[in-house]
């Protein structure tokens, strides 16, 4: 959410951001909050005008009851009862009021970076940088649901009978080599000097509307019925959250954390062959990183995040590039992303395994997580990047690692966590 005093002070900015999203729908929401923050201002005014009256109304009246001049000071104590009445009313304007502002306050977009590429969607996202040599063996690479049933390690017959679709059943070495990936990527991070953490995997409407924009959480979330409660779409989401209404000292910052959690998300929409299997699900486990920083720091670690997940992949021999996200493709509250897609040798071409963004203090400024600074007290800047989700992660994993007879090598650095071993084998 921007800050009113930005927008009011300049609103030929804010519509010329909106049009570099592509949003034109929104611009007359720039004008309506100037409007009604004006007639807000114009009624406190009026509210504050009345309560002085008031203060000097009650001190007259007793002056005039100790001069005896009792009728008088009835008449007095009227017209107090009079601008009583009309505070009350103008207090339930300005409550009113400021309701329609941040109405519109919420779904008005952050201004993003000046170095953001201006693009309709993500057709138009920009590659910046490769990582590893893409490599096309010389057979033929199997579906990924294929390779994990050649292990016996998949199972989404029975999930769909059990949950539906979007659901499934690891077993196995492929279950083993999923809980792998998320402990590797949980002592990679630690290595890196982030504290783990396992979050809440529910979190309240308050805490939702804080970390994403409308859209966002109308095809994401899950909400539990009867209760103020909703499945996470990802770990970000709930330690975002753990600062709401904090003051954090500058001098505990950065915070640098690394959460586990199972993703609960409703991915809306029919999608093509290579988003079943398990790539596109309703649940699935995550390795995230966040950092809360100070303003200035938030590019510098914008840049960090997004190398901990091309460093991590490449360790486990998996080609990778980084795509710059146009205007067009960022969510709401984002101010700048870059996604880590990793090389498929069977569609010979990359796909999408993390997401990385600096949200500026959009988070911040919903939930109020403000830093103590020695000149006052301002807003904290969030930063969010998946670290590894498999299962879809599992997918680059087995098509990079496949041989030619079926088996799957398992990088050096994996082995300690699959009990050693160098291979899977059928």
């Amino acid at each position: 959410m921007l800050d009113i005093k930005f927008l009011r002070d300049n609103p030929d900015i804010v519509k010329q951001n909106i049009k570099n999203k592509f949003q034109d729908h929104k611009l007359p929401l720039v004008d309506e909050v100037i409007k009604l923050d004006q007639e807000n201002r114009d009624n406190k005014k009026e509210v504050e005008a009345l309560r002085a009256n008031k203060n000097q109304l009650s001190k007259m009246i007793g002056g005039l009851m100790k001069d005896g001049k009792i009728e008088e000071a009835e008449k007095v104590k009227a017209e107090v009862a009079a601008g009583n009445d009309k505070i009350d009313e103008l207090t339930e304007k300005e409550r009113q009021l400021e309701e329609e502002i941040k109405k519109r306050m919420m779904v008005i977009p952050n201004i993003i970076d000046p170095s953001v590429p201006i693009g309709k969607d993500d057709s138009e996202n920009v590659e910046l940088e490769r990582f590893g040599e893409p490599v096309v063996p010389d057979f033929e690479v199997p579906y990924h649901t294929d390779i994990m049933e050649k292990f016996n390690g998949i199972d989404l017959d029975a999930a769909r009978k059990v949950a539906g679709n979007g659901f499934y059943y690891l077993m196995g070495d492929i279950a083993r080599l999923h809980s792998a990936v998320i402990a590797y990527a949980r002592d990679f991070m630690i290595d890196r000097g982030f504290t783990y953490c396992v979050p809440p995997f529910m979190i309240r409407s308050n805490v939702v509307t804080g970390v994403m924009s409308f859209d966002e959480m109308d095809a994401m979330m899950y909400k539990i019925e009867g209760e103020d409660l909703y499945l996470i779409g990802t770990s970000e989401h709930s330690m975002i959250g753990k600062f709401i209404d904090t003051h954090i000292k500058e001098s505990e910052l950065p915070y640098t954390l690394t959460s586990y959690s199972p993703c609960f998300r409703k991915e809306k929409g029919a999608h093509g062959i290579e988003e079943r299997g398990v790539y596109r699900i309703h649940q699935f486990e995550k390795q995230e990183m966040i950092v809360i920083c100070k303003p200035e720091d938030s590019m510098e670690w914008y840049n960090k995040l997004w190398k901990n997940t091309v460093d991590l992949f490449r360790s486990l021999d998996i080609p990778v590039r980084t795509l710059e996200c146009c205007s067009g493709d960022l969510a709401d509250l984002k101010v700048k992303s870059v996604d880590v897609e990793a090389w498929s040798p069977r569609q010979q071409k990359y796909f999408e395994v993390g997401s990385c963004s600096t949200l500026g203090d959009a988070q911040a400024r919903r939930l109020g997580i403000r830093i103590k600074g020695e000149n006052g007290n301002y807003f904290a800047h969030t930063l969010n990047n998946t670290v590894v989700a498999p299962p879809r992660m599992l997918i680059a994993f087995l098509e990079n690692n496949l041989n030619a007879d079926g088996s799957v090598n398992i990088p050096e650095a994996l082995r300690p966590y699959m009990g050693g071993k160098d291979k899977i084998t059928g």
